[in-house]
């Protein structure tokens, strides 16, 4: 959808709650789309939460169908669970789960013309409030991303739940949202556009930077917060940083070669294992190291990356030697990513590789962990 030249564009969900018990809400805030919510959710998470989810709408009067997914998400998949739910007279799809299941529930609130609700059960991205929607092949190769019409009506983020996930998830999340200020700084700064198809809002970078400030001040103990299963006033911060700020930063404020490196890393052995906030964590200290950012600069988020956990050089990404040639290999297939234009200058192979080895040195100045 384009909104024509010149203009500019606000995006975010209708509403999100956020919380302890926030899950114990769903009824009141799906109630007002129709008695007949479709909930989709994979046999985990099904096993998980789905008895005390039915019996919650069963109870607000309420008839849930349950559309179970397994799989990849692919067109395919997403035309079978979309067509087995048409004759429903559903108002409503609620993606429960995480982000193949939330995106297949986007893809099918699309298809089915309705407004849809996301409830994700881990932090390890932004996607719950985004319009984005990754479509991928049976290989788990992404091949197109899609959108919704507007955002999802509701975000629900039951934070008890969060920490009873892997914690390796929200610093993930972490890993996703650090990045969105320096990207949304190098899309304004240059002359790129945000996913919604117009120029970056101020309102995006300002968001980053209360995202990126509450990450530096509350990550390390939101990990271990979480990782004692335990919800608190950091784990809370963070968790609103990693889903509400990060997602608002980048759909109105543009990514850039901080997320265009993660087209390099899905094809390299060692790193293409780890979750995709790992990947984006290394590619923000890329990127200002493209940027031509001072070594001090470039070490503080490397230090910060380092003390979440989160992967700083090659070596934290698991690519072992020789790495010249495969840091061409990351450069090559980040050249193919959207979101070049988002940048300040010319981004060639030679600026990549010179900024990913750039990097790797400068981790040589940094404490062991």
């Amino acid at each position: 959808m384009m909104y024509g030249s010149g203009n500019r564009l606000f995006a975010s969900p209708g509403r999100y709650l956020q919380g302890p018990s926030a899950l114990d809400q769903l009824g009141q805030i799906v109630q007002p789309f129709g008695t007949r919510p479709i909930l989709v959710m994979d046999e985990p998470v099904c096993e998980l939460i789905g008895d005390r989810v039915l019996s919650q709408l069963t109870a607000a009067g309420l008839a849930p169908h349950v559309a179970l997914f397994t799989g990849e998400i692919t067109y395919a998949n997403v035309e079978q669970l979309t067509e087995s739910c048409r004759g429903l007279g559903a108002g409503v799809v609620v993606g429960l789960g995480g982000g193949k299941v939330l995106d297949t529930a986007k893809a099918m609130s699309l298809r089915l013309g309705v407004p849809m609700v996301t409830v994700p059960t881990i932090a390890s991205n932004d996607s719950p409030t985004s319009s984005v929607i990754a479509m991928y092949d049976d290989e788990h190769r992404l091949i197109s991303v899609d959108k919704m019409v507007a955002n999802p009506a509701a975000v629900i983020v039951d934070t008890s739940l969060i920490v009873e996930a892997p914690t390796r998830f929200l610093r993930s999340g972490i890993g996703d949202a650090l990045s969105k200020v320096f990207e949304a700084d190098a899309c304004q700064n240059g002359t790129g556009m945000t996913p919604l198809g117009t120029r970056p809002l101020g309102i995006a970078s300002a968001i980053g930077q209360q995202c990126y400030q509450t990450l530096r001040a509350d990550s390390v103990q939101a990990l271990l917060d979480c990782e004692d299963h335990r919800v608190t006033d950091a784990v809370e911060r963070v968790v609103e940083a990693v889903v509400l700020l990060s997602g608002l930063s980048f759909e109105n404020g543009g990514l850039s070669l901080a997320h265009s490196l993660t087209r390099g890393l899905m094809a390299t052995e060692g790193a293409k294992s780890l979750l995709h906030g790992y990947h984006v964590a290394w590619g923000a200290v890329v990127q200002l190291a493209a940027e031509g950012r001072s070594d001090s600069e470039v070490l503080e988020l490397m230090s910060f990356v380092r003390a979440t956990g989160l992967p700083a050089s090659s070596g934290d990404l698991g690519i072992v030697a020789p790495l010249e040639p495969q840091h061409h290999v990351i450069a090559t297939l980040t050249l193919t990513a959207p979101h070049l234009a988002n940048f300040s200058k010319p981004v060639t192979e030679t600026l990549i590789v010179g900024a990913i080895q750039r990097v790797d040195r400068l981790a040589m100045q940094l404490p062991v962990s």
